[in-house]
Formats: C-alpha cells, sequence, structure tokens
C-alpha cells in the first residue's frame, strides 16, 4: 500500500453526528471525498438530507437521538442493514455558547449565575452523548475487529477561556464563555484515552481532534482579538481540519490510538495557563 492509498476511505461506511451543523458538514464532505459511504445523523434530519443530495453518491441521512440508547441502537441497525458494516465514527455533535448569538445575556453567563440546566443540556450533549454512541456503535466496529472513533474536543480542551476576548471595543464585558463547554471537552479527551486502552486489542482505534476557533460570523473585534492570540494570526475556516480528519479516520493512521491531534490555539492563553 503506498502513502495515498492509506489515506483512502473507499468501501468503508462513516456515521458523522452534528452532520447538519457547521464543522458536521466538512466532515461529510471530507470522508465522502476520500471515498467512505456517508451517514449523516442529527436531530436535524431536513438538514442532513440537504447535505447528503449535495454529497450524492450512496450517502443518506438517519435522524437520531444521541442520548437515547434505543435511537442509537435503531441507527446502528439501520447502518448495518443497509452497508454491512460500520467502520468509522465522527463523534461531532455538541453545544457551544455562541459568541455571535450569546442568548443568555451577560449576567447569565456569568459563572456564579450560570444556569444548572444549561449546564445538564451540555453536559448531555458533549459527553453523555459520545459515550453512548462509543459504547453502541463502537461494540459493533469491535465485532467486526476493526474501526476508527474520532471525538471532537476542542482548545478548550486544553486550555481555559480567555475572558477578556468576550469584552467589546470599549472594554465592556458583553459575554462570559461558559464553564461547560471547556469541562466536557477536557473529560471527552479523557474519555479519549480510557476508551484508546479500552479499544485497543478489538482492534478499534480511538483519538480526539481538537480544533480551535472557527471563523463563523463573529464580530470583527473578536475576529481580531482571538486571531492576534495565535501562532498562525487568524482563526480556523471550517475546511481547515479535512485532512486530519481522514488521516484518522483512515489507514494512514492504523498505529495512532488514544492521541489529541491540536490545531492552532490561542497562545497567550496556553503561557498563562502554564505559568499558572
Amino acid at each position: 500500500m503506498t502513502v495515498s492509498q492509506s489515506f483512502s476511505l473507499a468501501g468503508r461506511t462513516a456515521i458523522v453526528t452534528g452532520a447538519a451543523g457547521l464543522l458536521g458538514r466538512r466532515h461529510c464532505q471530507a470522508v465522502a471525498q476520500a471515498g467512505a459511504r456517508v451517514v449523516a445523523t442529527d436531530l436535524d434530519l431536513a438538514g442532513c438530507q440537504y447535505l447528503v443530495a449535495e454529497l450524492g453518491g450512496d450517502a443518506f441521512a438517519v435522524e437520531a437521538d444521541l442520548c437515547c440508547r434505543d435511537s442509537l441502537r435503531k441507527l446502528a441497525d439501520t447502518v448495518l442493514e443497509r452497508c454491512g458494516r460500520i467502520d468509522v465514527l465522527v463523534n461531532n455533535a455538541a453545544i457551544n455558547d455562541k459568541v455571535e448569538a450569546p442568548g443568555t445575556g451577560l449576567e447569565t453567563s456569568r459563572f456564579e449565575n450560570y444556569p444548572l440546566d444549561h449546564w445538564q443540556r451540555a453536559l448531555d450533549a458533549n459527553l453523555t452523548a459520545p459515550f453512548l454512541c462509543c459504547q453502541v456503535i463502537g461494540a459493533e466496529m469491535a465485532r467486526l475487529g476493526a474501526g476508527s472513533i474520532i471525538n471532537l474536543g476542542s482548545t478548550y480542551g486544553l486550555v481555559a477561556p480567555d475572558q477578556s476576548l468576550y469584552r467589546d471595543l470599549d472594554g465592556d464585558q458583553r459575554f462570559y464563555k461558559s464553564p461547560v463547554y471547556p469541562a466536557t471537552k477536557s473529560a471527552l479527551l479523557g474519555l479519549t484515552r480510557f476508551l484508546a486502552a479500552y479499544s485497543g486489542a478489538a482492534g478499534v482505534r480511538v483519538n480526539a481532534l481538537s480544533p480551535g476557533g472557527v471563523k463563523n460570523a463573529q464580530d470583527d473585534c473578536f475576529v481580531a482579538e482571538y486571531s492576534r492570540r495565535t501562532p498562525l494570526g487568524r482563526m480556523a475556516q471550517p475546511t481547515d481540519f479535512m485532512g486530519a480528519l481522514v488521516f484518522l479516520a483512515s489507514d494512514a493512521s492504523l498505529y495512532v490510538t488514544g492521541a489529541n491531534q491540536e490545531s492552532d490555539f490561542p497562545a497567550r492563553n496556553c503561557a498563562l495557563v502554564t505559568a499558572a
């Protein structure tokens, strides 16, 4: 097998959760371009159906509640019936309080006031859902003796949010980044390492991909301040992670498990955390 051949996903089936979202769409495009049959899953079935129509080929959409074991069992059974196997699972679905549309307001987003129901909702989506996906779908991979699971982490699973990023031009705090997103993404990295050690003997590799901040209609002030803190001097584009995803999904990473593939991170914040 040549190096270029090792990146091929031809003949394989890849499930991508949160497929209708900003990065989910790109993850689907990446594995499809590498030759995989894509199963796009999300609560937004219409969004997934639109996506698979764009992808063409034999991609298809399945609606699933990732926090419900019965729903995941139905998802797995549907894929196995249509495809015969599951080779790749991309745990992408997550809840992240948006910088560009905070919603909760300044005082509610403050740590001391952060609502328990917001915490629990994100905990379920960001940690319990991938846990259950790995249980149900990972078990099918183990049964077949091979597979690659990719958990989508975040820069904020590695360094704490710099709350000064969320100030306006006058220096007024307009929003606080929530505690739950960093907490769940940090925990997901721990789950990734656990599963890598647990599932290795069954031929299932488990890795994480931790994107840095992705440009997505944030205001110019935020984009400039975030970019200034990164080694590459810019925010990520949604397409920037496609190659890394294919690497982790394919035989190009056959001896890589328990790893976290990090992207450009806020260097200033990292230095502060290290110093602490």
